[in-house]
């Protein structure tokens, strides 16, 4: 099932699946901005993380001396029991609870809430996460969009490239074949506020930057000009990432990090990892304009 809202400017389709994002698309132009899940090369759109990001090491976690398992990216993704709580004309609220089954995964008594708005040319994306257990809990959260690129007939792909609004010099580091984050990285922003699109950019998987400066970056054409931005305030981590040589680009704010090699797998001390008390909620929230 999907649902749709719209603005002056765009409409947006959301599937209750895994509360994913599944398309935006210009009401002047037409354009569709999300990749449509070609199942031969990438079948997702944009899911969405929670309550890990990436892989664990050995698809496990400890926590107070048990040990459990998690799927990549966690639960949310392809999970059948979200609900939508509310929608109007530019907004959908949509739910996730705890249950047994989840219990036997993630031992917190969670509610996650996902809130897309849309407002002229932009659309907000607000995950709310509370804590109805009486311990601690603690996790990641995150988005992963992937967006159309090329967008226009007779662009290439090295067409494009990203372009921060802080000047960089933070390395990219990449994952072993496991999906776990290694200590191998590339200086590709050394003192620069650009990365150029091509096709080999990701044959070593998605490159994961752990602290860059920059809250915004965009998507844009050197022959189209400007074609998104991204404002991701709160969020210490960013994914890119693409299938090889597929024609899109995920940018993927991300509160929390996949393991390394060498963690110890202990859930608590898990990198960037959050925590909330109980009774209590954590907001996080990004936005993606469009300019075409």
């Amino acid at each position: 099932m999907t649902y749709s809202i719209s603005s002056s400017l765009l409409t947006a389709s959301v599937k209750k699946t895994g509360i994913e994002l599944c398309s935006v698309k210009s009401k002047a132009t037409g354009i569709e901005y999300v990749w449509q899940a070609d199942p031969t090369i990438w079948a997702s759109h944009a899911p969405v993380l929670f309550p890990i990001i990436g892989a664990l090491k050995n698809g496990r976690y400890r926590f107070d001396g048990e040990i459990y398992e998690l799927p990549k990216h966690g639960f949310v993704r392809y999970n059948d029991a979200t609900e939508l709580i509310r929608q109007t004309d530019d907004t959908l609220l949509f739910s996730l609870f705890w249950n047994d089954d989840s219990f036997k995964n993630y031992p917190f008594k969670f509610e996650f809430q996902t809130l897309y708005s849309l407002s002229g040319s932009t659309i907000t994306v607000e995950h709310t996460v509370l804590n109805h257990g009486d311990q601690n809990m603690y996790f990641s959260l995150g988005g992963h969009p992937a967006f159309n690129c090329p967008l226009f007939e007779g662009e290439s792909y090295s067409d494009y490239y990203l372009e921060f609004d802080q000047i960089e010099q933070s390395p990219a580091y990449l994952l072993h074949e496991s999906g776990l984050v290694s200590d191998k990285k590339l200086n590709l922003l050394d003192e620069r506020r650009t990365l150029q699109l091509h096709k080999h950019l990701f044959d070593d998987d998605a490159l994961i930057f752990r602290d860059l400066k920059s809250r915004q970056v965009k998507l844009v054409s050197s022959r189209s000009g400007d074609v998104l931005t991204m404002t991701y305030e709160g969020f210490p981590y960013l994914g890119i990432w693409a299938k090889p040589k597929a024609q899109f680009v995920c940018i993927e704010p991300w509160q929390g990090i996949a393991d390394a090699a060498e963690t110890d797998q202990e859930f608590k001390q898990k990198e960037g990892i959050m925590t909330i008390k109980p009774e209590e909620k954590h907001k996080a929230e990004y936005s993606i304009t469009f300019h075409k």
